[in-house]
């Protein structure tokens, strides 16, 4: 293991992640937040399941491939391997392409998907030859990181993805049995040079959309790899004359409040999707659902639809052309018309709802020119006071006259409501049997409800591999 070619200076906020990434362990976990650990890993390989055919997920196997590396990491669903920081890149972009992975909202937060640290974690994991506990504490860890930036930095024109690049390089570091300088370092070396602009999900959406959670892991994953063999990390990475507290997250934060010692770890208030989309647009569908039976065989009756969001939704998802005219599946997942029509015609919405054959439909394309989407007040405040609620109203009037609607929001479905082991396991069975084959699938959900009792998490990827 290389050591540190010199002496940096090291700001506050770096020092203050460096202190609690060392200091977290295993054993300072509560049973939920272990628990909740394991959670997100299972949900996330079903993510993973899900988006393994998809474009972008191929082309970064196909990169991957003229890397091989026989001692490396496995691209999972293959029997692969390639190097530690490749096997981010595609195992993060697979498990973040279909629109499965969890979501994080909180009122002032940036939000985010901090379950695209998973993958790259597991991968390190892997390359570590860790325990299930190890892994486990490490993913708390990405988490823990990630959301308090998060909530700390709130919404600014750079991703969210920066806070999942800095989050796996910590947790990554930790997996290694790096050094406290050696951390400290990997941090700098994912922050300063990795910059992901809001860009990538502005508009009309390309594949980057999820190849940019491939993108920040592969770098927060290459930056511990740089500390481990010695390398000199920039000085005052947060703090200094051109840091990224001033130009990047535009304040100085401090961090004075970190999960442990009686504080709720963020891992817990992150949600878990029911549906394969963008989590804004979850609301949308869960109440066009309800009023699709009753257009069964009518969709030509159609005379007008109306659908009632809360104002951060209409903003991001019901604002702008692309959103009724989608021309990819990355846009189409992030358009409350597009779902709100194929929950209409399709009953529901799944990742089929968004092949090639539906993007291109005259049904649906028709049926989108009839949608409208209006902020409603009420279910505005709704979701901006704890707990949240994802209030909707989907109004449909027909030609002859008649008017259905249906609701979601609180008890009437809502994408806050936790989620049952029951739930999560009808959830990954339901994507993974196909991928795995039925008794390879219920087998590993088995192993992964143990996670904690693996010595070497290295039986997680050799077994998932797709049929």
């Amino acid at each position: 293991m290389g050591k540190s070619a010199g002496h940096n200076a090291v700001d506050g906020l770096q020092k203050r992640l460096t202190d609690y990434a060392i200091g977290l362990s295993y054993g300072a976990l509560p049973q939920d937040t272990m628990h909740a650990a394991k959670v997100r890993v299972i949900d996330t390989l079903a993510a993973l399941a899900g988006g393994f055919d998809g474009e972008p997920c191929r082309i970064a196997r196909k990169m991957a491939a003229r890397m091989q590396d026989a001692d490396g990491v496995t691209i999972f669903g293959t029997t692969g391997k390639t190097t530690p920081d490749m096997a981010a890149f595609v195992n993060g972009t697979t498990a973040r392409y279909v629109e499965l992975n969890d979501v994080y909202h909180w009122p002032g937060s940036a939000g985010g998907h901090p379950s695209d640290v998973v993958m790259p974690i597991l991968g390190v994991a892997e390359h570590a030859r860790a325990s299930g506990r190890d892994l486990i504490a490490a993913v708390v860890l990405a988490y823990e990181i990630y959301l308090r930036l998060s909530d700390a930095i709130g919404k600014r024109p750079f991703d969210c993805a920066n806070y999942a690049c800095l989050a796996v390089a910590a947790a990554s570091a930790r997996l290694m049995g790096l050094t406290r300088a050696q951390l400290a370092d990997a941090m700098s070396m994912a922050i300063v040079p990795n910059i992901v602009l809001r860009q990538v999900r502005t508009g009309h959406l390309s594949m980057w959309k999820a190849v940019t959670a491939g993108h920040a892991g592969k770098a927060g994953v290459f930056a511990a790899m740089l500390a481990r063999e010695g390398m000199n990390a920039p000085h005052l990475p947060f703090e200094g004359k051109s840091g990224w507290c001033d130009h990047v997250a535009g304040k100085r934060v401090q961090l004075d409040v970190m999960g442990g010692n009686g504080v709720s770890f963020k891992i817990l208030d992150t949600l878990i999707k029911p549906r394969s989309s963008c989590a804004t647009t979850i609301s949308s569908i869960l109440a066009a659902e309800k009023v699709a039976p009753a257009l069964k065989n009518r969709i030509a009756d159609v005379q007008r639809v109306t659908v009632e969001v809360y104002e951060t939704a209409k903003t991001g998802m019901g604002t702008g052309e692309h959103h009724w005219n989608p021309d990819s599946r990355e846009t189409a997942d992030h358009s409350i018309p597009y779902v709100v029509a194929a929950a209409l015609l399709d009953g529901t919405v799944t990742p089929k709802q968004f092949d090639a054959a539906h993007l291109h439909s005259p049904d649906l394309r028709a049926l989108l020119a009839k949608i409208e989407v209006v902020a409603n007040d009420e279910f505005t405040h709704a979701y901006e006071k704890l707990p949240v609620v994802h209030r909707t109203r989907v109004n449909v009037v027909t030609h002859s006259g008649e008017r259905f609607t249906g609701e979601a929001g609180g008890d009437q479905g809502d994408l806050s409501q936790p989620k049952s082991d029951a739930q999560i396991a009808q959830k990954f069975l339901g994507v993974t049997e196909e991928f795995l084959g039925t008794a390879r699938a219920k087998a590993m959900l088995e192993r992964l409800w143990k996670l904690d009792g693996l010595e070497n998490v290295a039986e997680i990827p050799t077994g998932f591999v797709k049929s």
